[in-house]
């Protein structure tokens, strides 16, 4: 058996290393126009030439930039196509200690360029339009719901206004184009909608177990396909979807487009310079002398399910919660409920922790009554120990005879540590995913859950109440097995500290009712006779 714990310990570090190298690599925030002409065939087939060096606008002068105030955003809007080319969410500061500054989420900064574009291909001779508005700086009023930034353009054949409607309270925002052909023949013109942005740094990750960070689609076919960076540089997306949307995703927080979903785009993707971009292109046919509507939604802002479905309800899948997303999800909406009630995380947490513990206390009940049967057998195995020698072979053997005959199951104990492996890699999932954790206070000194405990206090806790733990196991008879189990909380104390501080309340509190668990277990078993049924 205690080899058998051992390795178990030794699988459940490689899956806390692989944790950590996950948590650093995600943490913190660090985003071509094709051409086209007017009367575009309608195969929507994608060019590989980009239309000029103002797709990825630079040097912007100021009187080409609008700006947005609202409660949720902060936008700068430039004129010449009406690209987003900055965005910030006020109501989640970039550092806990200053929440004056808001996180930025879209940026035409060079080093981190991140922009969302929408405009008309091949109206302009294959330029980005020059639209006019009537103020540079736009503010959501106390008491009104809405606010619309209209940008115009025209000239003597088409007028175009695009309006951009921010809503109080939400991060989606409406981008509406209504067009004119004011000529007695038809225009068939395309919309493209697309999410450009710089290459993130990469870092290495282990095993693969980290969040998700890139580009997105959904199609009929799969609610939820990434297009990673890598897949990217491999092969352009060049597909025909009915409905469907673009995001690009990063830890908490992600920009969509939502186009027509009663409407077929050609979805494309383009890297150059190191530039990612994923879009959309729309037909859009105007009749002489007529006018028509075109819509299309565009969010960017933290990834909480009840605003993503407002959009879309495959959006959603966006919180990716990694490969136990069951558990991830489960485990979220109860914490979610609890929070409801006491408006406290760290509380929450705790709470679920006893909750898991008490959905798993009879299967582990089990297991410690073996391990406290099992230390009731320690004078025993000491006298096999000293018949049998060096010799392996014949001690293995009498030991496992000596289980039988006492009916204990001597991998018993490893359940435990069986049940907390893929519950402790769902709850890092939630704390990686879950922007409701991110910057959520405790108590005291923990003033962020998903940070790491600053004092180092809930590791420090954490490894004691792991080498208490271990006291109340049987201890290996391996005297080399016997070290190593000694370092165990050591090893583990130096690895969570850097840990957010979250996922080490869990586990310092899991521990802790793990101990009285067991220590119940050796009170009520180990000084109980063991009883058998005389032979008929």
């Amino acid at each position: 058996m205690d080899t058998k714990k051992l390795i178990l310990y030794a699988a459940l570090g490689i899956v806390c290393i692989s944790i950590y190298s996950a948590w650093q690599k995600d943490y913190g925030y660090n985003a071509e126009v094709i051409a086209a002409n007017v009367n575009a065939p309608s195969d929507n087939k994608v060019m590989a030439e980009v239309v000029d060096e103002t797709s990825v606008p630079s040097n912007i002068p100021a009187g080409r930039i609008i700006n947005v105030h609202t409660d949720t955003l902060e936008v700068s809007i430039d004129t010449r196509g009406g690209s987003i080319i900055e965005a910030k969410l006020p109501k989640y500061p970039a550092n806990i200690k200053d929440k004056t500054i808001p996180i930025k989420i879209l940026s035409n900064d060079s080093e981190n360029l991140y922009i969302a574009q929408s405009d008309f291909l091949g109206l302009n001779n294959n330029q980005p339009l020059n639209y006019k508005a009537s103020q540079e700086n736009y503010v959501l009023q106390p008491g009104v719901e809405t606010l619309e930034v209209n940008l115009i353009w025209s000239d003597n054949r088409i007028k175009v206004i695009k309006t951009l409607k921010f809503t109080k309270g939400s991060y989606a925002v409406n981008v509406d184009y209504k067009v004119t052909n004011l000529t007695k023949s038809p225009i068939n013109t395309q919309v493209f909608t697309q999410i450009k942005r710089k290459e993130p740094k990469q870092k290495s990750s282990f095993f693969g177990l980290h969040t998700y960070d890139g580009p997105a689609i959904s199609s009929a076919d799969k609610a939820y396909e990434k297009i990673d960076y890598s897949k990217m540089k491999d092969t352009n997306l060049n597909r025909d979807i009915e409905g469907g949307w673009i995001a690009m995703q990063q830890r908490y927080f992600l920009s969509a487009w939502v186009p027509a979903q009663d409407k077929s785009h050609h979805y494309y993707s383009n890297v150059a310079d190191q530039i990612y971009t994923i879009g959309m292109i729309t037909p859009f046919n105007l009749s002489p002398n007529s006018e028509s509507m075109l819509g299309v939604k565009l969010y960017v802002g933290p990834e909480i399910a009840e605003n993503l479905t407002q959009l879309n309800k495959t959006l959603k899948l966006t919180i990716d919660y990694g490969w136990l997303w069951m558990i991830s999800v489960a485990i979220f909406w109860v914490m979610q409920q609890i929070y409801n009630l006491i408006g406290n995380w760290g509380v929450a947490i705790i709470l679920v922790t006893v909750l898991i513990k008490g959905l798993f206390w009879k299967l582990s009940d089990a297991s410690y009554r073996s391990s406290a049967k099992m230390r009731s057998l320690a004078p025993k195995m000491a006298m096999l120990k000293e018949r049998y020698g060096e010799d392996r072979r014949k001690l293995s053997q009498a030991t496992m005879e000596l289980y039988k005959s006492e009916k204990i199951n001597p991998v018993g104990g490893c359940l435990p540590m069986l049940i907390q492996i893929p519950v402790f890699i769902g709850l890092y999932y939630v704390l990686a995913e879950s922007v409701q954790l991110h910057q959520a206070p405790f108590t005291l000194w923990i003033t962020d859950l998903s940070a790491k405990d600053p004092y180092y206090v809930l590791p420090v806790l954490m490894g004691l109440s792991m080498f208490l733990q271990q006291k109340l196991n049987p201890a290996p008879t391996d005297p080399a097995q016997a070290k190593m189990f000694m370092l165990m909380p050591i090893v583990f104390t130096i690895l969570f500290a850097s840990f957010p501080s979250g996922l080490v309340l869990y586990w310092f509190i899991n521990n802790v009712i793990s101990v009285l668990q067991q220590w119940y277990a050796i009170y009520k078993y180990e000084h109980r006779p063991v009883h058998h049924k005389k032979k008929r």
